[in-house]
């Protein structure tokens, strides 16, 4: 079965995204990555054509950075955050991000989508290069094609991930222990416990 389509025909039939989740079994944050992706192939130039000229980007300094993710989910299921830390080259931070994914989210979902959340902060810095670095073995391994994504919830957002990462000049992934990633796992916490938007 179609996802994508069990999920528009709920849309559909229900009136609202919220009940379409709940009819098709999906978190709200895994369908709104469904449909974006799904959008972007109805309208790919779209997308390209709404990022700021090249007039507006950061200055020449910001080339290269490196994108710490981290996910968080309280009873995993449960309360989920994600975080995420750009630095630059020389360990700069440039950015600080975090997102509330909802009261009812898993470990998963949450590492993914704190990886897109950094790697959408990076693009919107005007980075032309960037490494991923995760404490989310299953994230980095499934990225590389060295594991297969075997849940129908993590496809669109291991397809995102991918898409983002192809919008780079040049993109690597290192997987690290934990200790050597606390920025972003304050961030993911912090962003259940102040609910960010």
């Amino acid at each position: 079965m179609n996802v994508i389509a069990a999920l528009l025909r709920a849309v559909a039939e229900l009136g609202s995204l919220e009940a379409a989740c709940a009819k098709v079994g999906l978190s709200r944050a895994v369908a709104s990555a469904l449909l974006r992706a799904q959008a972007d192939t109805l309208e790919p130039r779209q997308v390209v054509a709404a990022a700021p000229p090249p007039a507006a980007a950061p200055p020449a300094g910001v080339h290269r950075v490196r994108v710490f993710s981290d996910g968080a989910a309280r009873g995993n299921p449960g309360p989920a955050g994600a975080g995420a830390v750009v630095v630059d080259e020389g360990g700069r931070t440039l950015a600080r991000l975090g997102k509330y994914l909802g009261p009812h989210e898993t470990n998963n979902v949450a590492e993914y989508e704190a990886a897109l959340l950094g790697l959408r902060g990076a693009l919107e810095l005007g980075a032309r290069q960037v490494e991923l670095v995760a404490d989310s073995l299953l994230v980095i391994e499934q990225l590389k094609g060295n594991w297969k994504v075997k849940m129908a919830h993590l496809v669109p957002l291991h397809a995102e991930a991918k898409r983002l990462l192809g919008r780079f000049e040049k993109a690597s992934l290192r997987h690290v222990p934990r200790e050597q990633n606390k920025a972003a796992d304050e961030m993911s916490n912090r962003a259940i416990d102040e609910k960010m938007a």
